[in-house]
């Protein structure tokens, strides 16, 4: 009993000691608020879509006389994929063409008449209408003739064929679709949290199970203007190079964002100390006074938590003794290996 006298003595004596009533300030330790490296990785679920896509339907309805391309078959843009019956257009356009030509002839003639004060001006001007209305005819008949050529409007693969020739075929009759697919969207979810690091141009990684062993790279090249209010995310597209082909619209891909260059101000994830919604630090100021202040938190990875405001870089936080710790009294800091 005698030897554990003195070793209990030294032990009260001690500053782990000093929170006990009447010992003085009570004992804490300390941890800085430090600007540590901090790299955004993300993982999310994105959907593949083509760079274009559309489905080749003709503007008029007519019997499809011609189809001049192959199921999947790459096509450059121009390229005429198939012909309508034109006979009545190409009527339309040569009597158009007809009537152009004598109210340009009737203009002519009484141009140079009028210049010798044969002809008065409202007559003159009566043909020149005329003429411009039959220009505009003219006009009309070689749009409707061109509707009758169906061609690419950009280049890319094109689809199954849906129709044959000798079909009649209007403007909700889809003969094949046409897809370019060098360079592939990919649109993927992103929780609001990381609104404010999104940025175009970071980079981007995905992955898909028809390929398991391939990375396919990109960056990101817009942030929707708007958070979904249900999921409280924001909808990112990123483009990749698709040069290979073996990618395809629809295709379901594992998505991975990083962006390496973020500083974020980083506490230890022990002084934290929650209340209800909102998140608190006790902060050791001048003169070793504690204060109890409100922090936004960010991302957390193990051990520490990143501060989005409410924190200052050099502030220190109590990360043990937090419950001994009273708003504007003096606390005693320990070392943390004590």
């Amino acid at each position: 009993m005698k030897t554990l006298i003195p070793s209990l003595m030294l032990l009260l004596a001690t500053p782990a000691f000093a929170q006990f009533p009447g010992g003085g300030p009570p004992a804490v330790v300390v941890a800085p608020a430090e600007v540590q490296s901090f790299p955004l990785s993300v993982e999310a679920l994105g959907n593949a879509r083509s760079n274009e896509a559309i489905e080749i339907r003709p503007v008029v309805s007519a019997t499809l006389m011609k189809v001049n391309f192959d199921e999947g078959e790459y096509v450059n843009a121009g390229t005429v994929l198939a012909e309508l019956e034109n006979v009545e257009p190409t009527s339309e356009l040569a009597a158009a063409r007809a009537s152009l030509a004598e109210s340009e002839a009737q203009y002519q003639r009484l141009s140079q008449l009028y210049k010798t004060n044969v002809v008065a001006q409202s007559e003159l001007s009566e043909v020149a209408a005329r003429r411009e209305a039959d220009q505009a005819a003219v006009a009309a008949a070689e749009a409707r003739l061109a509707h009758t050529v169906i061609r690419a409007p950009f280049s890319g693969r094109l689809g199954l064929r849906r129709v044959s020739a000798g079909s009649l075929v209007g403007p909700d009759t889809v003969i094949t679709t046409l897809d370019d697919t060098d360079r592939i969207k990919l649109d993927f979810d992103v929780p609001e949290v990381y609104l404010s690091l999104l940025k175009s141009g970071l980079e981007v990684t995905a992955r898909s199970a028809a390929y398991p062993d391939q990375v396919f790279m990109g960056t990101v090249t817009s942030v929707d203007t708007r958070v979904d209010p249900v999921s409280r995310t924001i909808t990112v597209r990123s483009r990749l190079d698709n040069e290979e082909r073996l990618l395809r619209p629809g295709m379901f891909l594992t998505v991975s964002l990083l962006r390496k260059d973020l500083q974020a101000l980083m506490i230890p994830e022990q002084a934290i100390v929650p209340e209800r919604s909102q998140q608190f630090v006790w902060v050791v100021g001048q003169g070793e006074v504690a204060e109890l202040r409100e922090v936004r938190t960010g991302r957390r990875r193990p051990g520490q938590v990143e501060i989005l405001g409410g924190l200052s870089a050099g502030d220190r936080v109590i990360v043990e003794g937090t419950q001994k710790a009273r708003s504007g009294e003096s606390v005693t800091i320990l070392d943390a290996t004590t």
